[in-house]
């Protein structure tokens, strides 16, 4: 048979749409011709596959070999091809049967010894195959991370060789079956930031609600240490965002076993561009905001970063997605990400230290703050100062709430939002604002009194009863209380600067 017809898959953004791969063999002059638009790695792939095969004993046929990558419109990347297109030769050459090609979707990247190399996004391309009822063989260092969608049937496999005996019927590959999964994920503990009970309210009340937060405080009051240790205090994670968080992880090639149903805690440094934010390329990749999915994003110096930089967060904060369009690609990253930021009050760092060494001019505090634009701080739910800790805290032993305790808090505030509205507090829409978010008449006054006085926009008045509403559920209140409300306001600094 001079034609062998197998399944692959291709990545697209979030969704990878399956590729069908045609090997045909005709007489004529030897060549190798790869259509159905593929980009340089998988140009590159004919040598790849040529010296692996020839290494591994198998013949190479001096015949006019074509591959046909389809649909013919949809870019292919990365050298994830490179095992069903050997199979495909050695099966239109009738060096192996073609009988149980169509059982199966191949993807691996063959080294010239005939071994077989992890991909990128297995675990994407493994949750697409589930539906096409196939077995997905593939490189045996991306079994575990396949492994995690329920019902796939995967089949790892070291070298090419494994695969073609498999296929042959000599020597069947097992479906790899987990053990066990990874263990709980150990976060560093609150319990170790001294004083900043003020603070840790806050992180308690952005972790319950899912709100976005900025800390401004000088040098060395623990704003990076409580950014860190956020992650312990968060709700456990579901499956079901485990698995679209790992997912994201592994479109971005970053993706540990290890890892599994760990919040992710992004730290990009302020030199990252907007491309590494948000996403991007001719072959568009997650950005931060993406591979942070279900976690936390910390922007530590938050007016060292480019002002662009912080401009296009704007719109994933607000929508949780991100479009990336490129001329001939488009690509869709969700982007459910808690905003984590931390700067210094001034230039110096030291306005409203106890130690009184801050000079900086008024002007000079102005300029500095101007850097982090309006419509950017609006979308900030909770911001708030983060002083000095005195000697007298800092000399005694470590003896807060532990994370654990923070956590039960949290967990049955957020169980409240999920039985009420079926989503945290932080992803309300205005209509839902309305009806889960009224206050009662006294505290619908002092809210009236706090827009007049700090000058509110629209959606700084959203955010505060989104807040205040999360306050009630930590309270197991039923109604927003007029307290709820002036801790709300209260969490709106930067508003009265």
């Amino acid at each position: 048979m001079s034609l062998a017809v197998l399944y692959s898959r291709a990545l697209s953004g979030m969704d990878a749409a399956q590729v069908t791969v045609e090997v045909h063999l005709a007489n004529g002059l030897p060549a190798f011709t790869i259509v159905g638009l593929p980009e340089a790695e998988v140009k590159e792939s004919k040598d790849r596959v040529r010296a692996a095969l020839l290494t591994c004993q198998f013949d190479f046929p001096a015949r006019r070999i074509t591959v046909n990558l389809a649909p013919a419109d949809l870019p292919k990347e990365s050298g994830r091809f490179d095992l069903p297109i050997a199979l495909g030769i050695l099966a239109a050459s009738g060096q192996i049967p073609v009988a149980r090609l169509a059982e199966y979707e191949f993807a691996g990247e063959l080294a010239l010894t005939g071994e077989l190399r992890p991909i990128r996004g297995a675990l994407a391309m493994t949750y697409r195959a589930v539906s096409s009822g196939r077995g997905f063989i593939l490189p045996e260092a991306n079994a575990a991370e396949a492994a995690l969608v329920e019902e796939a049937a995967v089949y790892p496999a070291r070298s090419l060789l494994q695969v073609a005996a498999h296929l042959a019927g000599r020597d069947a590959l097992s479906r790899y079956i987990p053990d066990t999964r990874p263990a709980a994920p150990d976060y560093p503990d609150m319990r170790e930031v001294k004083g900043q009970a003020q603070s840790k309210r806050a992180l308690e009340i952005a972790a319950a609600g899912g709100h976005s937060l900025l800390m401004s405080g000088p040098p060395g009051t623990g704003k990076s240490m409580l950014a860190a240790r956020f992650p312990s205090i968060l709700p456990a994670m579901t499956e079901a965002e485990a698995l679209e968080s790992a997912a994201m992880q592994s479109l971005g090639g970053s993706f540990d076993i290890s890892q599994w149903r760990q919040r992710p805690y992004r730290s990009p440094h302020h030199t990252a561009s907007a491309v590494a934010m948000v996403g991007g390329g001719s072959n568009p990749r997650p950005g931060e905001i993406s591979v942070a999915m279900h976690g936390v994003l910390f922007l530590d110096e938050l007016p060292e970063f480019d002002r662009h930089v912080l401009e296009v967060l704007r719109e994933p904060l607000e929508s949780g997605r991100i479009t990336i369009s490129r001329a001939a690609r488009r690509a869709d990253f969700r982007a459910q990400f808690q905003l984590v930021a931390a700067m210094n009050p001034c230039p110096c760092g030291y306005l409203g230290h106890y130690n009184g060494r801050c000079h900086c001019t008024p002007d000079q505090i102005a300029r500095y703050r101007g850097k982090i634009s309006g419509p950017l701080l609006d979308r900030i739910d909770i911001q708030i100062e983060v002083p000095a800790v005195s000697q007298q805290d800092l000399l005694k032993q470590a003896d807060g709430e532990t994370s654990a305790l923070i956590r039960q808090r949290v967990e049955a505030a957020r169980q409240r939002q999920l039985s009420r509205q079926g989503k945290p507090n932080a992803q309300l829409g205005v209509s839902e604002i309305d009806d889960f978010c009224t206050p009662a008449a006294s505290g619908a006054a002092l809210l009236q009194q706090a827009i007049t006085r700090l000058n509110l926009s629209a959606r700084a008045y959203h955010r505060v009863l989104k807040v205040a509403r999360t306050i009630a559920d930590l309270a197991g209140s039923a109604e927003i209380q007029t307290s709820n409300i002036a801790e709300a306001v209260q969490y709106r600094r930067m508003d009265k600067s």
